[in-house]
């Protein structure tokens, strides 16, 4: 799944309200205020905190800016 721009921008993080940043590699919406990301499956993204991972810091220098 690519998302688009448009898409993108429409989506928020459901604990703070943050952009959230898309990660074609690992088909995850990555929040970096919250540390999470949240996984696409079947182009439907699960904004769920049950179903997010956790990110360490080492996850979010790797990530592009």
């Amino acid at each position: 799944m690519a998302l688009d721009e448009r898409t993108l921008a429409l989506l928020a993080c459901p604990l703070c309200k943050g952009r959230l940043v898309w990660n074609a590699t690992t088909s995850e919406l990555i929040c970096r205020g919250e540390r999470l990301a949240y996984p696409v499956r079947d182009d439907i993204p699960y904004l769920l905190r049950s179903e997010a991972r956790e990110l360490s810091a080492a996850d979010l220098e790797q990530l592009p800016k």
